[in-house]
């Protein structure tokens, strides 16, 4: 028991750190780059996301042994589908305020490589527990990228954070931090920051 719960903490940490999808692996730039712009977007694309992972992480794993491999690929995103399309429809019904402004990228949840990859890599080999503890681990390491990343670009694309201001009111916010190339740049640095970070506690590791 406590080497099963060793093992989930282990898969945990290792999406939200060690193979963080944003920052490590690159996956699902375009809603990171797309609904960046505020941090009320950010969190609700990444906690959606969450939720869609956690669930379709869970049943693939549970029916990998039953799904031949000629069509695993399709049962996948059939699986992955029924789950985008109960948040979409809990987003419409409870937040559609958010659910307006995330748009299309709700939907295309669907063909999400973060999910896709994760159902292929890990769901379709592990119990559903260590399963459910991978759709948690990349789940929150995606949305934490994703509130860092809104964080940077609403203060200085609108001078607010959660829709509040901040100081638009006395300096003017730079615009182009809240345009795409604005998601470039602010998703660029936050990268190198992060892999500095890493390389330098490499680095300590290996002088002691």
């Amino acid at each position: 028991m406590a080497e099963e719960k060793k093992s989930v903490i282990s898969v945990i940490k290792n999406g939200l750190f060690t193979e963080n999808p944003t920052f490590v692996q690159l996956l699902g730039m375009c809603p990171t780059l797309a609904v960046t712009t505020s941090v009320k977007n950010g969190l609700g694309m990444g906690l959606s996301a969450t939720a869609v992972l956690v669930c379709s992480n869970f049943i693939i794993s549970l029916l990998r042994k039953f799904i031949p491999d000629k069509i695993r690929i399709a049962a996948y995103i059939v699986v992955i589908a029924a789950f985008v399309t109960m948040v979409q429809m809990c987003l419409n019904a409870f937040v559609p305020d958010l659910a307006d402004q995330l748009g299309l990228f709700i939907p295309l949840i669907v063909v999400n490589c973060i999910i896709l990859a994760r159902a292929e890599s890990f769901a379709s080999k592990n119990g559903p527990i260590l399963s459910a503890a991978d759709g948690i681990g990349m789940g929150l390491g995606f949305t934490a990228a994703l509130c860092i990343i809104s964080a940077v670009r609403e203060f200085f694309g609108a001078g607010s954070i959660w829709d509040i201001p901040i100081y638009s009111a006395y300096i003017d916010p730079v615009t182009i931090i809240g345009l795409a190339p604005g998601g470039f740049i602010v998703l660029g640095i936050l990268v190198a920051s992060k892999n500095a970070i890493s390389n330098r506690k490499k680095k300590k590791e290996e002088n002691k």
